[in-house]
């Protein structure tokens, strides 16, 4: 018998109208959008479900999906699936966090919320970000490596998160530069990200930093079920290493393919994307093509539960 994880999906999948008919149909959805709204001091459900402007802005886009992807869990977990184990991509990882048991829901809106302001103001500049399409791991590495050399600038890799699609970080001059480079040596496509900052990058340390001293309030539960943090792309087992790797995140690069590679090592084959779009599933067609995966992002999905 195969192993399920539920991973969740993290800034770029966002859409309005995104949880608005779990809110109108579970009350216990509804229960969860109301307590980020309080635990986050905004208007989650305004955000939501509602055409505005900020929903893609940072600090406003990271409570607004972990609100969903938290409010979609909860009605999994009312429903009586559990997880054999659990990831999240960057802010995604607060929503395995929960599904893991080591977060209370109020300190992780509260947790999100302070991450999104402190990453939006921590490189005021702008920063850049890039995704090279069809160009080998190494290849990206060194070039990144040779580039920030040269100009003195940071640039690196922000995301693994398929075989073939990498997204790279940094100064926008660095990143613009090692792009021109990447595409020169055989890099399908370059293609500049809409961000409003270098995530994922030394340039980032302020975030991180902040970040830790808000962690320091808070109290971790111990893990109900494994999960896998991006810095390492390995299972916590030690919750005192949780704190310390939810800070280093924030300025260092997203192991998302090798995070499911260790899945698959492990015997997992079905995975439950939880959250909105098909992002995570995209990604997994291009890793392992025998995985099965379940999006859950409208309350209907939740009958395609029943297969598990």
């Amino acid at each position: 018998m195969g192993k399920t994880a539920f991973i969740f999906p993290g800034q770029g999948s966002q859409y309005v109208g995104m949880g608005k008919d779990f809110y109108e149909n579970s009350d216990t959805a509804k229960s969860v959008f109301e307590m980020a709204a309080k635990c986050s001091g905004v208007d989650v459900c305004r955000l939501c479900f509602e055409e505005n402007d900020d929903l893609n802005i940072t600090e406003y886009t990271q409570i607004a999906m972990l609100a969903d992807e938290a409010a979609i869990l909860r009605t999994i977990e009312e429903a009586g699936y559990r997880p054999d184990a659990a990831a999240g991509l960057s802010l995604g990882e607060y929503g395995a966090l929960l599904a893991a048991g080591i977060l209370s829901y109020e300190d992780a809106f509260s947790l999100i919320r302070k991450r999104g302001i402190y990453m939006q103001e921590a490189y005021p500049e702008g920063g850049g970000m890039s995704a090279v399409i069809g160009a080998e791991n190494d290849l990206i590495e060194k070039i990144c490596k040779e580039t920030a050399e040269e100009t003195g600038k940071v640039v690196s890799v922000a995301n693994y998160n398929c075989p073939g699609q990498i997204v790279i970080t940094g100064s926008i001059d660095a990143v613009t530069k090692a792009g021109e480079a990447l595409s020169a040596v055989g890099a399908k496509r370059v293609i500049p990200l809409k961000v409003s900052g270098p995530f994922h990058s030394a340039l980032l340390k302020t975030a991180s930093d902040k970040l830790a001293k808000a962690l320091e309030e808070v109290n971790l539960n111990e893990a109900k079920v494994p999960y896998i943090t991006n810095v390492t792309a390995d299972y916590v087992n030690d919750i005192s290493l949780v704190k310390g790797l939810l800070a280093d995140q924030v300025c260092s690069s997203v192991r998302w393919q090798q995070s499911m590679e260790r899945f698959f090592a492990d015997g997992f084959d079905t995975f439950v994307e939880i959250g909105p779009g098909k992002t995570l599933a995209g990604f997994m067609k291009r890793m392992n093509k025998e995985a099965r995966v379940i999006n859950v992002d409208k309350f209907e999905d939740l009958e395609k539960l029943k297969e598990l």
